[in-house]
């Protein structure tokens, strides 16, 4: 039987998945949308024109590469919306400003001005009745070992070189923006429990978690 009419999801959905890298979100992207019959909407970095420069210089491009993530997600969130929906999302808009730019705040590598101005910008385009928000939001989390395990794991150089100290924040930066976060309905996935890698099988009891959240929110 389809999992989707099965459990209720209906055929315009948009899930998004969010989480720290390395939680799984590329995996539970692709396997949600195979089991769905869903398109995947992914974020593409290869033509960004601040990545470059913001890692050669944080307080410099911080603001620009924020505004350019801002500006790419919001039309992205739209195009899926203008295509009739359908599709699971690996990142959301909503970590941009709730963690990142935040964090550039914080850490003193965004100006009070610039942080101002990008969660003015923000709010004005996103935080509206007119803003097409996911149906769901699934946040996947995990003990920080966990996931620093992961990292570990799949080897890429960037990460292998990112002092375990990063890790360790920005496991605790998503723990605070998650539990504050409204803008739509959240599932919450322990990795333990459903690891898709060892146990491909568990996506139809996350599909029939998501369809109860969806079935809820009404």
């Amino acid at each position: 039987m389809n999992l989707r009419a099965k459990y209720n999801i209906p055929e315009n959905a948009i899930i998004t998945i969010a989480g720290t890298v390395g939680v799984g979100k590329s995996t539970m992207t692709n396997s949600l949308a195979t089991a769905l019959g869903f398109k995947t909407s992914f974020e593409n970095v290869d033509h960004n024109p601040y990545l470059d420069k913001f890692y050669a210089d944080f307080e410099r491009w911080s603001f620009h590469l924020q505004i350019y993530f801002l500006a790419e997600r919001f039309k992205e969130q739209k195009r899926m919306f203008e295509q009739g929906g359908g599709f699971v999302q690996d990142r959301s808009i909503y970590e941009d400003t709730g963690i990142f730019a935040k964090m550039h705040a914080d850490k003193g590598t965004m100006t009070k001005v610039d942080y101002e101005t990008y969660t003015s910008l923000f709010d004005a385009m996103v935080m509206t009745p007119f803003f097409p928000h996911p149906d769901v939001l699934i946040y996947l989390e995990g003990s920080l070992d966990d996931i620093v395990g992961r990292i570990h794991e799949r080897g890429r150089e960037m990460e292998q070189n990112t002092p375990a100290s990063y890790w360790q924040e920005m496991h605790e930066r998503y723990g605070q923006w998650i539990e504050s976060f409204t803008s739509c309905p959240v599932l919450r996935l322990n990795i333990q429990d459903y690891d898709l890698h060892k146990n491909p099988d568990a996506i139809e009891s996350i599909i029939a978690r998501i369809g109860d959240t969806i079935q809820t929110a009404k």
